[in-house]
């Protein structure tokens, strides 16, 4: 899930894995595909708020080392890996 963030400027990502999960990051091309640890929350979701400048981004979770496209966003780019991309777009 991608909602604002309470600062300007800043995006809060969420997932919610399902099962145990031990570590979860995000990656995308606003922060050059460098994962960014999430926090995990008590109810079980890990969240990470970045700043992101205006404009449109493709980024995926790192759930355990797997690369995953964010469940709550449907809206989605082939990648050149021949796999798919969440897209995000910041005003």
């Amino acid at each position: 899930m991608v909602e604002k963030g309470r600062k300007k400027g800043t995006v809060r990502f969420v997932i919610r894995p399902d099962g145990a999960v031990r570590r979860a990051s995000l990656a995308g091309s606003f922060n050059g595909w460098k994962p960014t640890q999430m926090r995990r929350q008590k109810n079980g979701a890990f969240v990470v708020i970045v700043a992101v400048p205006p404009g449109t981004y493709e980024y995926k979770f790192i759930v355990d080392d797997q690369w995953a496209v964010d469940p709550d966003n449907n809206v989605w780019a082939v990648n050149p890996f021949g796999t798919i991309n969440s897209i995000l777009s910041v005003e």
